[in-house]
């Protein structure tokens, strides 16, 4: 298997059982959440830019302030999210898990990555209790980013919706990124691509 990649036989049983759920939550049975975490920092993604020739543009970066995200998103655009100036560890998703098993209101997935702090035994611990509530966690396999639409959530953050001029202060920055968050479902839409999953 080359460094980076899936074993392919698990990526396929994983890919098949995660659109078997969509599958589910399409038929309203269950709700589906991808969940994950990023920073957002005081050095500016900018993807694309012009100027005139012998013009110098550019925008001051800084290595002070920075507010770790985590979050959870269904197709539908419900995102439940907290940010902290702290690490993110296994305590900080507990915490954000456990108090949303409490909301849910049908059997409900959270669909993980397989970083440290999703995998330690604290939250192994909890998986019971979890699931008491109607909650349950299906890790992703490997290396498989793009089969979580969370990931999408912070590409858009990053690059389309937090302006050059949020920038200028981390106090600025940091009210973007919770102005952002919340707008998410009602001002700020993602089109979702559609799983393949198939209705039986």
């Amino acid at each position: 298997m080359i460094k980076g990649a899936p074993l392919q036989e698990v990526y396929e049983l994983k890919k098949d059982y995660l659109f078997q759920l969509e599958g589910l939550a399409a038929k309203d049975l269950i709700d589906i959440y991808y969940a994950d975490e990023t920073q957002v920092n005081m050095t500016p993604c900018v993807p694309y830019g012009w100027q005139f020739k012998e013009e110098k543009v550019g925008m001051p970066t800084s290595k002070e302030g920075k507010i770790n995200c985590f979050g959870m998103i269904s197709r539908s655009n419900h995102f439940v999210w907290s940010t902290t100036t702290k690490a993110i560890d296994s305590q900080f998703i507990i915490e954000q898990i456990d108090s949303f098993s409490f909301r849910i209101n049908k059997p409900t997935v959270v669909v993980l990555d397989n970083a440290k702090p999703h995998r330690a035994a604290s939250i192994k611990e909890r998986l019971a209790i979890w699931q008491s509530r109607g909650l349950h966690l299906f890790y992703l396999p490997v290396y498989s980013p793009q089969l979580n639409l969370a990931e999408t959530v912070w590409r858009k953050l990053k690059y389309e919706w937090i302006k050059p001029e949020d920038y200028l202060t981390k106090e600025e920055l940091f009210y973007a990124v919770d102005r952002t968050f919340a707008a998410i479902g009602d001002q700020l839409h993602i089109n979702f691509s559609p799983p393949k999953y198939t209705l039986n």
